[in-house]
């Protein structure tokens, strides 16, 4: 195990108990990327051909709409998998980018190999299983949890499930993502 993936292990053993041989295996699929702030790992319209690990840093995962306002559909913080998952899937155009908000590290698999562990792997199908149902769980909590609720209500999920928003994220991509201007953002974190 290398310093590089030593984040990943643990949260690999955390869901499945796995010898160093299979680590290995795991690890040797996996390169490091170092990103700056603000740098992009996929443009929309391009094809996702990467799952991402996020060592040190976050992701956002977002698209812009045809009024240009951005739509964020997911903050991936540190120990946390994120990928253009329609497009990683399917092999098609993604409709969102990926990018860096901070100083980032991530690994990344390319999906023939990502694959190729999870058909070979019985671990690695379970960590696939759990990503592909937290993914699931995250967006449909956010959908309904998000409509109709009041605008305190959502960033009181947020905070939930997204402890780290707030002081790690600007203010404008926190409103953005809950959907309030950044005064009605600054008016709900003083109600707390």
């Amino acid at each position: 195990m290398n310093r590089h993936t030593h984040r990943l292990f643990q949260y690999i053993q955390s869901k499945t108990r796995l010898d160093d041989s299979a680590m290995e295996r795991i690890g040797a699929c996996f390169s490091c990327k170092k990103l700056k702030r603000n740098e992009h790992l996929l443009i929309e319209g391009n094809v996702c051909r990467y799952n991402y690990f996020v060592n040190h840093g976050c992701l956002r995962f977002y698209s812009i709409n045809e009024q240009g306002q951005e739509l964020i559909r997911y903050f991936a913080f540190e120990g946390k998998f994120g990928t253009a998952l329609s497009s990683f899937i399917e092999e098609q155009s993604a409709t969102e980018n990926i990018q860096a908000i901070e100083k980032t590290e991530v690994l990344a698999i390319a999906r023939t190999d990502f694959y190729h562990l999870v058909d070979t792997m019985s671990a690695m199908n379970a960590i696939y299983r759990d990503v592909l149902e937290m993914a699931y769980v995250t967006s449909q909590q956010r959908i309904y949890d998000f409509q109709g609720q009041p605008a305190l209500e959502r960033l009181k999920w947020l905070l939930q499930y997204q402890p780290n928003a707030l002081t790690r994220l600007p203010s404008k991509m926190v409103a953005a993502y809950l959907g309030v201007t950044p005064y009605t953002l600054s008016r709900l974190k003083a109600e707390l």
